[in-house]
């Protein structure tokens, strides 16, 4: 999302640009309980600038982006709307700057699972860039990456690939073969063709994008250690482990030196390192870097964070894993709660959450409980599947 850029606005203000500047550092470096007051900062200095003006939605934006990022997803809602508001009233609603926050509200409801209702947010944001700015515009391509991906996230494959392709080609004729928003767009047509099992079509557009990353921001940015992420992901996925290891330890390395040991970018890096020592049988070296990965993102985001359930349900897989059943169910339960919670009870990773606990429930032949979380599990499946039919 591109909600902190300061050409956003119009005129400046000391103050409210000095806090708006350092929030969004903080932001980039995973601070987020300093960013959320230099932006509370921000956004109370920009009240005095009127209701209508374009400092004050940027602020609001900036605070939201802090409270999704904390999975403060309630909080996050309603300073989106708020912008959106006055974005709409101060600009008109056609305007290229009403699609941005258009985008960052879609975006929040697609973290959520929400997608019925993120999908017209992004298709309007669309349409607003295709007449305003013309079919061939670069911002046109990042809203036609922003709905593929919506597609990709409901399983709508198909649908997602001619988007993709769209876009990226909007993207090379504007921007040239090399620019670095190509080599996003690439990262994540490679993504829709490693979630499709293509792993010799997605490891080709993954080198493709390594090597423009490379070549314009240098070998130890972060956008570099994502793409290289992505390519030991389908290097795992064949079985190439001494191939998937030895990316996965240059992407810790990297996220740690660019970002700090405790940015929660780390602690994703460390849960695929110990998923692959998993799949091996490697469960000692495993199990340290999962405990890290917790305590990190814990840290960074708060106990009841969506990434702190994910990092708990790979705890409860290791343990589950290895037989160690009592082990396991701590973290398989407090995983499942985290979800519900933050993400509602009828969200797709509530239902993944359910389906592991049950798995484990029968190994532990706890045969009636297991059955009542298989058919939660089911029944959320069988919802989504009925609200986002795949064709």
């Amino acid at each position: 999302m591109s909600v902190l850029s300061l050409a956003f606005v119009c005129a400046q203000n000391s103050m409210w640009e000095e806090s708006i500047t350092a929030g969004s550092q903080a932001l980039q470096e995973g601070r987020y309980a300093e960013a959320e007051k230099l932006f509370v900062a921000a956004l109370e200095e920009a009240e005095k600038f009127g209701e209508h003006d374009s400092r004050l939605a940027l602020s609001h934006l900036a605070l939201g982006r802090v409270y999704q990022e904390l999975g403060h997803y309630t909080q996050a809602e309603p300073l989106y709307r708020r912008a959106l508001a006055i974005v709409e009233k101060a600009l008109g609603p056609e305007h290229p700057k009403v699609a941005t926050t258009l985008n960052n509200l879609a975006d929040l409801y697609s973290a959520q699972g929400k997608y019925a209702e993120a999908e017209p947010l992004h298709r309007r944001a669309l349409a607003i860039r295709e007449k305003v700015l013309g079919p061939e515009h670069p911002e046109v391509a990042d809203s036609l990456h922003n709905l593929a991906r919506l597609c990709v996230a409901q399983g709508k494959y198909g649908q997602a690939e001619p988007v993709y392709k769209r876009g990226l080609a909007i993207q090379e004729k504007a921007l040239g073969p090399e620019h670095p928003k190509v080599a996003t767009s690439l990262n994540s047509l490679a993504a829709l063709y490693y979630h499709q099992g293509k792993y010799a079509q997605a490891e080709q557009l993954y080198q493709r994008s390594l090597a423009i990353r490379e070549k314009v921001l240098g070998p130890e940015h972060p956008e570099v250690a994502i793409t290289l992420d992505n390519l030991a992901n389908v290097y795992q996925a064949q079985g190439h482990y001494t191939q998937a290891e030895l990316l996965y330890g240059r992407v810790v390395g990297t996220f740690e030196k660019a970002l700090g040991p405790e940015h929660p970018d780390v602690a994703t890096s460390l849960n695929n390192l110990a998923a692959l020592y998993v799949a091996e049988g490697r469960y000692a070296q495993a199990e340290p870097l999962h405990k890290r990965a917790l305590a990190t993102v814990e840290k960074a985001l708060g106990p009841e964070h969506p990434k702190v359930a994910t990092s708990l349900n790979n705890l409860g897989f290791l343990y589950h894993e290895q037989g160690k059943y009592t082990l396991a169910e701590l973290p398989y339960q407090r995983a499942l709660a985290i979800y519900e919670k933050a993400l509602g009870p009828e969200h797709p990773n509530v239902a993944q959450s359910l389906a592991n606990y049950a798995a484990l429930l029968r190994e532990m032949k706890r045969d009636a409980e297991a059955e009542k979380m298989e058919a939660r599990a089911q029944a959320i499946r069988a919802k989504h599947a009925q609200e986002n039919p795949a064709n």
